[in-house]
């Protein structure tokens, strides 16, 4: 199910970009290139409906990125930081809870007979 929508995601990516560039600009910009679609569109040209072509596909990027949110973090029950190991793989010591008794190191009195 998460590829799947990886896919959507990917294919909104673009269709939001194409969209975008195909809008007129102030200095024009790539919408000079849609020539007689204007005729196509409307007394307004392509204005209205790449507008709304933009919202509409912006809303749905926003949706699929919120589900792809939810099915990541519902799959994944732990963390990256859980799978990192140390460089030098070394184990870490477990600290002891109770302090060691230090033992009679000193030797003991000479016994007399």
């Amino acid at each position: 199910m998460t590829s799947t929508l990886l896919i959507i995601q990917i294919i909104l990516a673009i269709a939001i970009t194409i969209a975008v560039l195909l809008q007129k600009s102030s200095s024009i910009g790539l919408g000079a290139y849609s020539g007689s679609n204007e005729s196509v569109f409307g007394a307004k040209g392509p204005t209205g409906f790449l507008a709304k072509l933009t919202f509409s596909l912006a809303f749905l990027f926003i949706v699929n990125t919120l589900a792809l949110g939810y099915l990541y973090t519902s799959e994944s029950k732990h963390s990256v930081a859980d799978t990192i190991v140390p460089k030098n793989n070394a184990a870490i010591p477990a600290v002891p809870t109770t302090p060691a008794t230090p033992e009679n190191t000193a030797p003991a009195a000479p016994t007399t007979k």
